[in-house]
């Protein structure tokens, strides 16, 4: 999940970085998290983007979400969740970086789905 954020972070050519969470700053159901945040140009800090959690077997548990291991014996599995990037802060990225003189321009990567190239 982490490698998916990444790649669409680097196709769209955003200055990016990730955090890895301290235990103190993570939700309760929470092993493990990972931030990923962009680069504001306007505000000139960083800001989260998306984030990539392992919850390990807590939402298992309160959902009985089991599964028949090898030997056939029920263990709870693992749960992961990932937001994969929340649109109103990719566009605002795009917004910030990739603003010009003469314009908007468009990542590369979009332009086949714009259909345009610059916002003027």
């Amino acid at each position: 999940m982490i490698e998916h954020v990444k790649d669409i972070l680097r196709e769209l050519k955003l200055p990016y970085r990730i955090l890895r969470l301290c235990a103190g700053d993570t939700g309760f159901p929470s092993a493990m998290t990972y931030d990923f945040e962009v680069f504001s140009t306007a505000q000139d800090r960083w800001l989260e983007i998306s984030s990539v959690s392992n919850f390990e077997s807590y939402q298992a548990n309160r959902l009985r979400l089991r599964f028949k291991n090898s030997d056939g014996k029920n263990e709870l599995a693992h749960t992961l969740n990932g937001s994969s990037l929340a649109l109103p802060r990719v566009l605002a990225g795009i917004l910030e970086n990739y603003q010009t003189e003469k314009g908007i321009i468009i990542p590369e990567v979009l332009v086949p789905y714009t259909g345009f190239s610059i916002i003027d």
